[in-house]
């Protein structure tokens, strides 16, 4: 299965997480965030030196710490720059044929992490999506006259 396939987040996936990491799961989310953003830039720039085997650790990296949090798309990613690139140090190739997923790599990074953010913010109100007032009741209630 190509990593375009892959669900974005496995919201199961995170909320296991952040229940077995309890108070300490939005530090950890944090480093996350720091880490991969580490592991985005190192694979990048492996790529653009055409480095093989510099690529294989923050993929690897970023594959399993991805996966920890359920982010399950840039897991299969990161999977995939991991596995060619093992192939491409073993082969003695160039990564060229990974153009497309190191570019993607990133924007899909943004947008994983925008999600989980809104998901472990404590402020955000949780709520169902059908929520709404009933416009047929006349809003009768504390403080009003009547």
């Amino acid at each position: 299965m190509s990593y375009q396939d892959t669900e974005l987040v496995s919201w199961s996936e995170f909320t296991r997480t952040r229940s077995e990491l309890g108070t300490a799961f939005l530090r950890i989310l944090g480093y996350f965030r720091e880490d991969g953003a580490k592991s985005i830039g190192a694979i990048e720039e492996a790529f653009r030196a055409r480095n093989a085997a510099a690529l294989v650790t923050p993929a690897h990296t970023l594959k399993g710490e991805s996966a920890q949090f359920g982010a399950y798309r840039l897991s299969a990613m990161a999977e995939e720059i991991e596995m060619v690139a093992r192939r491409c140090v073993e082969t003695h190739e160039g990564p060229d044929e990974l153009i497309e997923v190191v570019v993607a790599l990133r924007p899909c990074f943004t947008e994983t992490m925008a999600l989980l953010d809104r998901d472990a913010n404590p402020l955000v109100a949780r709520r169902p999506a059908t929520f709404s007032r009933r416009a047929e009741a006349p809003a009768q209630g504390f403080g009003r006259a009547v």
